[in-house]
């Protein structure tokens, strides 16, 4: 099946929500935690066991032995000795203990909670008597505290609030916690209405404030990530739009977002993962404040995002010169950034859109960019991080085992062990499935306890079996991927002849009791998909999908003229399950007459030996 890619394959009406933001509520759906879902399928539950048992191992492994990450703690707290590393090297600490505190959850570990603990305490000595921590001013200069907005003294506060909460809820321990507690009140009374005034110039505290107020339910915090919202685009910004010294040692207000006022937004610019944590804050206050400023604003980005500035693997930011976008429709593929944690970023998002609107659109994109730029991060094995996910390389891109800026190593410690947040959501009278992964799962609807269980072989194929475990009076809605032009559903055997759908979503009305079982069958044909014709860099290159998989060529698996390799209008594809091939695969055999060759999904790519690789393939017309 031929099918042209415009960027997210979506189609750009906003249905269902109107654009002053009042027909609907906000905050439509909440999301279910992952702590009340466990997790059973072939696909993702190896994950999880091989991220507990490898990668959070080499996270700290690196962060004790390799680095000095944890060592600047103990020198602040002891107020003598050198700062290793780079500046904002702290919040890689902050990152992997939200990991280890979500591992936690579904992982119980008194090891790895110890070593938690350990950790705890020395952040909590290195903090100054004021609430002040950032171990890179007090080992370096005190007197420079709050001097330079590209210092990241609220990048790493902000990890640190995120950290404190999830291991708050992982353990009910407060240590963290209060540090956060601390820290915020400390920046809280030096800056904000009547004080001074702040751009950070790079955002992530505003997301984590409105964490920090949820686990609190202390207001200011909200308003607080509100004021700092405020106070972008208005001249404010200064010093220091990336590193000292560096080609950003000037403030660039486009780079940082503070070009204008975050409300006039509609174009998305500087860098990319930046872009990510800004609008995550900015939907947090609109949905809990009821500001549809900020929403119209969102749709507005979201249309720039993903329909100009958007890979097929659902990554983002082009240019390695500011780590992030250029001109709309610059896409290009040896020299993508993609950066790993933006693609984390577009997942994170693009829930909270979701959240807001009830659009299956936005889990959509969701689904892209978690299965394949955010899962292209990480090696089958664990131990290996990429932090650039070009879409073609001469074979001289490699996974490394960390970084000297390891954003993307620790990111990817705290995103797996999430993935379970992604499934569901609740609204007062439905049950929202959004992503198909098998587990078990019980969580409450209106204070009424509903347990599922869902079996499903994705995403290699469409068959996806939902069991209720117990009575629910209410709606089931049933995400239809954007790729699936083709379905069946049935219950208890009886097949729906035109099911009622709704912004994406199949809707199931009726008084289930325990024991009704739900058949989805979404067809999951090969695809062959062209770019839109504005993107030069694929103009006569066609890319494979398959479901939510997208596929390139791997010189290992195609050694002879791999740079003759093309897709003709008669190719044929044959699809091919291989248990023993990188952890378990469907591949794709493209068939040109007597000529084969293979595809594997994107996110496997560089697992074996070094080699060519390429999403997007030279294709000949007649």
């Amino acid at each position: 099946m031929k099918r042209f890619f415009t960027l997210t394959l979506l189609c750009a009406t906003l249905v269902g929500y109107g654009r002053t933001g009042k027909e609907q509520p906000f905050n439509m759906i909440t999301p279910v935690d992952f702590s009340h879902v466990k997790i059973t399928d072939r696909f993702w539950a190896p994950r999880l066991q091989i991220h507990a048992a490898t990668t959070l191992a080499v996270c700290i492994d690196q962060i004790e032995n390799q680095t000095g990450r944890i060592r600047n703690f103990e020198h602040a707290a002891r107020g003598e000795g050198e700062h290793s590393g780079i500046f904002y090297d702290d919040s890689d600490v902050y990152k992997a203990l939200e990991g280890i505190a979500y591992t936690l959850v579904n992982h119980p570990d008194p090891e790895l909670e110890r070593k938690a603990d350990e950790w705890i305490d020395k952040i909590a000595a290195a903090q100054q008597p004021d609430g002040y921590i950032f171990t890179f001013y007090t080992l370096t200069g005190p007197e420079k505290r709050w001097t330079n907005m590209g210092m990241h003294e609220m990048y790493c506060a902000g990890h640190m609030f995120e950290g404190a909460v999830a291991y708050y809820q992982a353990t009910g321990k407060r240590k963290l916690l209060d540090v956060s507690v601390k820290m915020a009140d400390h920046i809280m009374s030096v800056f904000g209405p009547g004080k001074r005034h702040w751009v950070p110039g790079h955002e992530e505290i505003e997301l984590a404030l409105v964490k920090l107020y949820g686990a609190t339910g202390e207001e200011k915090y909200l308003d607080f990530a509100g004021w700092l919202l405020e106070e972008r685009g208005h001249g404010y910004g200064s010093k220091g739009g990336n590193y000292p010294g560096g080609s950003h040692k000037d403030w660039d207000p486009a780079y940082c977002q503070d070009d204008r006022p975050v409300r006039e937004m509609s174009d998305i610019a500087g860098h990319a993962v930046r872009a990510m944590y800004l609008y995550c804050g900015m939907a947090d206050v609109a949905a809990l404040k009821n500001d549809t400023g900020y929403v119209d604003a969102m749709h507005r980005l979201w249309d720039d995002v993903v329909f100009r500035n958007m890979y097929i693997t659902g990554g983002i930011g082009s240019s390695h010169r500011n780590e992030g976008f250029t001109e709309d429709y610059d896409l290009p593929n040896y020299e993508a950034y993609c950066e790993t944690c933006a693609s984390v970023g577009m997942v994170l998002w693009n829930r909270r859109m979701n959240r807001l609107t009830g659009e299956a659109k936005y889990i959509d994109v969701l689904e892209r960019s978690m299965y394949n730029g955010a899962l292209a991060g990480i090696s089958l094995a664990g131990d290996l991080f990429f932090y650039v996910n070009p879409l073609a390389s001469k074979g001289d891109h490699h996974r490394r085992t960390w970084y000297g800026t390891a954003c993307c190593p620790s990111q990817i410690s705290r995103f797996i062990p999430s993935i379970g947040n992604y499934i569901y959501g609740v609204s007062s009278d439905a049950v929202w499935v959004n992503l198909y992964i098998g587990n078990t799962a019980e969580f409450k609807v209106d204070k009424k306890t509903v347990k599922l269980r869902q079996e499903t072989g994705y995403p290699w194929d469409g068959a996806v079996a939902l069991t209720l475990e117990s009575a629910f009076a209410g709606d089931i809605r049933l995400r239809i991927p954007d790729w699936c032009k083709s379905y069946t559903l049935a219950v208890n055997g009886e097949t729906l002849a035109s099911p009622a759908t709704e912004k994406g979503y199949a809707i199931l009305k009726r008084k289930w009791k325990a024991g009704d079982r739900i058949v989805l069958t979404l067809d999951m044909p090969v695809e062959v998909v062209a770019a839109d014709p504005r993107v030069k860099e694929n103009s006569g290159k066609r890319a494979i999908q398959r479901g939510p998989l997208v596929y390139c060529i791997e010189e290992a698996d195609n050694k002879d003229g791999f740079d003759q390799i093309a897709l003709l209008p008669d190719t044929k594809y044959q699809v091919t399950f291989q248990p023993s091939l990188l952890n378990g695969v469907t591949t794709v055999t493209a068939i040109n007459g007597d000529r084969a060759f293979t595809l594997l999904p994107y996110y496997a790519w560089d697992n074996r030996e070094a080699g060519e690789m390429k999403v997007w393939i030279d294709y000949v017309e007649p």
